[in-house]
Parts: C-alpha cells; sequence; structure tokens
C-alpha cells in the first residue's frame, strides 16, 4: 500500500504595484531590483534609504506602494511580506539634440522605464496525518 506524506502546502498571496514611466533607465534600474528580490520589505526599504543612486527613491516609493494595497485591499500581515519579482521594461525615449561643432548635432536619448515589484505573503500549512 501506499504511504501518506505530509505535505507541507505553500499558499502564496501576491500583491502588484506597477510605476509607468520612470526616469531613468533599465540598464540602471536592473542592479537596484536584483539587489532587493528576495528580501523582506523593511529590510529592502532600508537599503535602498542607504544607497546612493538617484532612482532607488522611485523604487521605494513604488513598495510602500505595493506594501499599501497588500494591507488596505487584502489585510495582509506587513511584517510577513517580502518582495518576491522586481522587474522593469522599457517606456518611450525621449530625443533631443546637442549642438556641435561646424554646425553638427549629435543626438541625445533620455529614456525611461515601467517598474514593476510584486510582494508577496507566504503561509506553510501543514496536514495532519497518521503515523506508518
Amino acid at each position: 500500500m501506499s504511504k501518506k506524506k505530509n505535505k507541507i502546502e505553500e499558499k502564496e498571496k501576491m500583491v502588484k504595484s506597477i510605476n509607468k514611466n520612470v526616469r531613468s533607465s533599465t540598464r540602471k534600474l536592473n542592479p537596484i531590483l536584483k539587489a532587493i528580490v528576495g528580501k523582506k520589505v523593511d529590510v529592502a526599504i532600508r537599503n535602498l534609504n542607504f544607497s546612493d543612486k538617484r532612482i532607488s527613491k522611485d523604487v521605494i516609493k513604488t513598495i510602500s506602494s505595493a506594501v499599501a494595497n497588500a494591507e488596505n485591499n487584502f489585510q495582509y500581515d506587513i511584517d510577513k511580506l517580502f518582495i518576491k519579482e522586481a522587474f522593469c521594461g522599457k517606456q518611450i525615449v525621449m530625443k533631443r539634440f546637442r549642438p556641435r561643432a561646424k554646425g553638427r548635432a549629435s543626438p541625445i536619448k533620455k529614456p525611461y522605464s515601467n517598474l514593476t515589484i510584486i510582494v508577496s505573503e507566504i503561509k506553510k500549512m501543514e496536514s495532519h496525518g497518521t503515523k506508518s
């Protein structure tokens, strides 16, 4: 006969927050986002507060928005939240020109990004079975 094993069911709850038109390139955002994935929300915000990057303030704003969504809309516990995913995508690129010598012009590209942060709360529940 087959033996029943104690299975741990993980019920995941996810809340998403999107910040569109962030004035930074994806190349500058990605290292910051990779550093905070998998950390608890309060640890991630503390690390971003001490970061010397300008864009970290927008990332903090997006994280706090996701936490507020989780607290108000779904009544999740703030202490159990962690950052499950954080990624960015390309948005529009403003094109400007800078005058150069001899009547020439060189292009300046000012990229924008979309910032998405997904926070999650994990509850582990054990199913009780018979000993065998």
